[in-house]
């Protein structure tokens, strides 16, 4: 059984800059917006761990539980408006500017028997 099938196709990294300044730039903005949203997911994913775990911790104390349920609160309107900027992003680079053929690439893996 091949493993490169069971987990998806595996991409090579990329080695070098395009010749090309436009494709270059792309290139290098598209790969900076990949390393923002994923820190900012990371970011996001903690702090509302951080007020999960203040809840559980808060010991009944009505304060410590509001300042829990303010932090997982925002932590929750920060995944919302990171997933409409990103929409928002896709929609203007591919529908509007016409810059790629989609935004989201998915693979999936499958099992071939």
């Amino acid at each position: 059984m091949n493993p490169k099938v069971i987990f998806g196709t595996i991409k090579p990294p990329i080695t070098s800059i395009p010749d090309e300044p436009v494709a270059a730039l792309s290139s290098i903005i598209a790969a900076g917006i990949q390393i923002f949203i994923f820190v900012a997911a990371i970011a996001l994913l903690i702090y509302l761990l951080l007020g999960a775990f203040d809840w559980i911790t808060s010991g009944g104390e009505k304060e410590k539980i509001s300042k829990a349920q303010m932090k997982i609160t925002n932590a929750i309107v920060g995944i919302i408006v990171l997933v409409v900027v990103l929409s928002v992003f896709c929609l203007i680079t591919v529908d509007v500017l016409h810059l790629g053929d989609s935004c989201f690439n998915f693979t999936v893996p499958v099992l071939n028997p």
